[in-house]
């Protein structure tokens, strides 16, 4: 009897303390800073306790490999700069267990440079010396690598990135490991194109935090409504996280490595018909733009909100794929909400996941403009993940 009240107490401590270890990775892009009134967004609005890490997007290389500003005025303090990168470290202070990691690349850089880069032994020398030399100058605890993507869009390479980004990884993981820094990639979750650019056993292995970007499933330039992070998929797209999840798993990444990406924003869609508003309906193209970000095809949270507080919207909930859209006239948004991230991740944790990944933080309601309180969504995820500070 004793033994049995000892052995069930272990386990709920034990329950309880690896729930506190889950990882909420913020991804923070730093032109958030040049958006215009409540949409602007610095270093300084970064909630470090709602954090496990915060990876600061992004740097780039040159030509030799070599890891380089792409905003000089944001990055550093010369010329009457804003010295980002060194701000963003400083975070640290304010939470002692708070990560701060350096990330390279994005969906601006390409592919080619990098395709370039990890085919030839002394441009990765060049990468992997200059990222180290970098993290270290500015405190920061290790390097998170967004190639995207290997053996796709302008690579070089083609089909030899796959063994050229394992190559890479494994001799980051030889210098990180003298230096005690994190490594971790954001990787195209589609399991198409994760089939054409990854090894996926091959870089895990070197690989502290594998950061799934499962969003962007379906994209307003397609010519009909979808959802942009179904848990389920539905019969006009089968992709979706529950089969993003097991691909990554089944092709042999840990799952304690694996973070499930979450979009903090929406897609947008004009539609073709307006009586004609359900999944899968036809759609002439991207949507409106937000006020902020001022993309079309694209909005925040932030964005989202506002609008939904202050005009008339109709909201519906697709019950087989998890998540809410929103309709007004010819507009249709597939977006994501409190209840809809909460249900992702008790999904998720299914499978015994690390945690989190956010893209990104700067679109939260991060000011508290809506009636949800400051960064509603970050919260939530915080919530279900059940860390203490949310």
């Amino acid at each position: 009897m004793n033994f049995y009240v000892v052995f069930s107490l272990s386990a709920i401590l034990f329950s309880y303390t690896t729930a506190k270890e889950k990882v909420v990775i913020c991804y923070h892009g730093t032109w958030a800073t040049y958006r215009s009134s409540l949409g602007k967004f610095d270093v300084t609005n970064i909630n470090t306790n709602l954090c496990t890490h915060i990876v600061y997007g992004f740097m780039g290389i040159n030509a030799k490999g070599t890891v380089v500003s792409l905003d000089a005025y944001l990055d550093y303090p010369e010329n009457w700069g804003r010295d980002n990168l060194r701000k963003f470290t400083l975070l640290k202070r304010t939470n002692p267990k708070l990560k701060a990691l350096l990330a390279v690349g994005g969906w601006n850089e390409g592919s080619a440079k990098y395709s370039n880069m990890a085919s030839k032994p002394s441009l990765r020398k060049n990468f992997i010396t200059s990222a180290i030399r970098i993290i270290q100058k500015y405190g920061f605890d290790g390097l998170d690598i967004d190639w995207e993507y290997p053996n796709a869009r302008d690579s070089v390479h083609g089909e030899a990135d796959i063994d050229n980004f394992t190559q890479l990884l494994k001799e980051l993981r030889v210098e990180f490991d003298k230096n005690d820094l994190i490594l971790s990639a954001a990787v195209a979750a589609v399991t198409n194109t994760a089939a054409s650019s990854y090894d996926i056993k091959g870089i895990s292995q070197y690989l502290d935090f594998v950061n799934v970007m499962a969003y962007d499933i379906n994209n307003p330039t397609d010519n009909a409504t979808g959802h942009n992070a179904p848990v389920h998929g539905n019969e006009n797209n089968l992709q979706a996280i529950d089969v993003i999840l097991k691909y990554w798993i089944g092709q042999g990444c840990p799952p304690e490595k694996l973070v499930l990406g979450l979009p903090f924003y929406g897609h947008s869609y004009e539609l073709a018909d307006r009586e004609h508003f359900d999944v899968g309906d036809s759609s002439t193209g991207p949507g409106i733009a937000g006020p902020y970000t001022s993309l079309k095809g694209m909005l925040g949270y932030n964005e989202l909100c506002e609008k939904f507080e202050r005009e008339l919207w109709n909201i519906y909930y697709d019950d087989i794929s998890k998540v809410p859209y929103a309709v007004q006239g010819r507009n249709w948004i597939s977006f994501d909400d409190i209840d809809s991230l909460t249900i992702k991740i008790e999904y998720a944790l299914k499978f015994n996941i690390s945690g989190a990944m956010i893209w990104s933080i700067e679109t939260d309601d991060f000011r508290g403009t809506c009636s949800d309180g400051k960064y509603p969504l970050l919260r939530a995820v915080n919530r279900a993940l059940n860390k203490s500070e949310a």
